[in-house]
């Protein structure tokens, strides 16, 4: 079992303006699922942590560090100068997991 587990503190209100994404967002019921995770991980003993809401997962480089102040949302692939190529979504995994180890 994993010893920590860390998630985004997402600004829903604001996703939620997004009339592209609204219903989507809406139907997946986020504060539900961040309750029952808090739920699960108490039960199991593991550390649940909510990084700060504007912590740069998605722009923050996993290997260097450097921020990506211009990625836009369709932006699917992160680019660094370092020569580091990722999926957008693994990138700002391997960063919240980093998250995870600086706030113990």
């Amino acid at each position: 079992k994993p010893s920590t587990v860390v998630m985004e503190n997402l600004n829903v209100s604001g996703m939620l303006k997004n009339r592209h994404l609204s219903r989507a967002i809406a139907n997946q019921r986020f504060r539900e699922f961040i309750r029952r995770m808090k739920y699960k991980c108490e039960k199991y003993g593991i550390e649940f942590i909510q990084a700060d809401r504007f912590y740069r997962s998605s722009k923050m480089c996993s290997s260097y560090g450097t921020i990506k102040n211009n990625l836009k949302l369709s932006n699917r692939v992160y680019s660094c100068e370092c020569g580091l190529k990722l999926d957008r979504d693994v990138n700002a995994s391997l960063n919240l997991a980093g998250y995870g180890r600086l706030t113990v």
